[in-house]
């Protein structure tokens, strides 16, 4: 049964964050071939994640939180957990320490879609809750998934700046996301949204849900060509009542994202290029 207060998700790639910060003491008592080595090693076992089967990005992170951040884009938790073990098998491991690490799926959040499709079912005279609704609101869902396929899967923006930070919807004494009817979540979302289209090609956002998975809500990746845009664009968003009023901010996460191919110079305490 489709609640019409509840609104639909769409799915895509399995994601997962992983920080790390580096002992350093015993990277730098390594030879400069036994750190290409192990960088080498890293390389490879990730070197088959791309196009359909997902992507990987490597990020240097600034700040104390961390040295490293990976992201994985995975087709389900299964192939994130072979990533996982693969990573933790190779010599470099024994020389990161993991600080945290967030557990997503890529989401599209239809709050539109959701009241559209039950209008144009109401208007055909379908009970909701009966077979018949339901049929026919799976296959318009279905349609719609199709349609934003390249959204739900989309391939890790090669950007040089990346901005990683969890949310939640506010669920207070006072102030209640999930108590607001649907309309009116829907505007505030729809006010949200129109904020973020004012900076389309300045940033690349990918939004991914962690309800039930992590303990957060919600995480979201910004990917930019100057960092400058994160704090613009968050900042404004502050201002709209979706977040100003609802919304709750974890822990920022940023830095700067490098190929693969260069981990090595990381190692080397080079910055490490894209």
């Amino acid at each position: 049964m489709h609640n019409p207060q509840v609104p639909e998700t769409l799915e895509g790639w399995s994601a997962l964050h992983h920080m790390f910060r580096v002992r350093w003491e015993g990277i730098r008592s390594l030879t400069t071939q036994a750190r290409k080595e192990m960088a080498m090693e890293i390389v490879d076992a990730v070197s088959g994640i791309r196009g359909e089967d997902g992507s990987v990005a490597f990020v240097h992170l600034l700040g104390h939180k961390g040295d490293l951040m990976m992201i994985y884009f995975r087709r389900s938790f299964e192939e994130l957990s072979r990533d996982q073990l693969r990573f933790q098998q190779c010599r470099l491991s024994n020389y990161l320490e993991m600080t945290t690490s967030y557990v997503s799926i890529v989401e599209l959040g239809m709050y539109e879609m959701t009241a559209k499709i039950h209008q144009q079912l109401n208007a055909r005279s379908l009970k909701p809750g009966s077979d018949e609704f339901n049929r026919a609101f799976d296959e318009e869902i279905k349609q719609q998934r199709d349609r934003v396929k390249a959204r739900l899967f989309p391939e890790i923006p090669r950007r040089r700046y990346v901005c990683f930070y969890p949310m939640n919807k506010r669920r207070g004494e006072t102030k209640n996301w999930y108590l607001e009817p649907f309309d009116r979540r829907a505007e505030m979302m729809l006010e949200h949204g129109i904020i973020g289209r004012h900076y389309t090609g300045r940033v690349t956002q990918i939004i991914s849900g962690s309800i039930g998975f992590d303990d957060w809500e919600w995480g979201v990746d910004l990917f930019a060509d100057d960092a400058l845009v994160f704090k613009k664009l968050i900042y404004e968003m502050r201002f709209d009542e979706a977040s100003a009023v609802y919304a709750e901010f974890g822990p920022f996460y940023t830095g700067l994202q490098f190929a693969a191919a260069n981990l090595a110079e990381l190692l080397e305490c080079r910055t490490p290029s894209l």
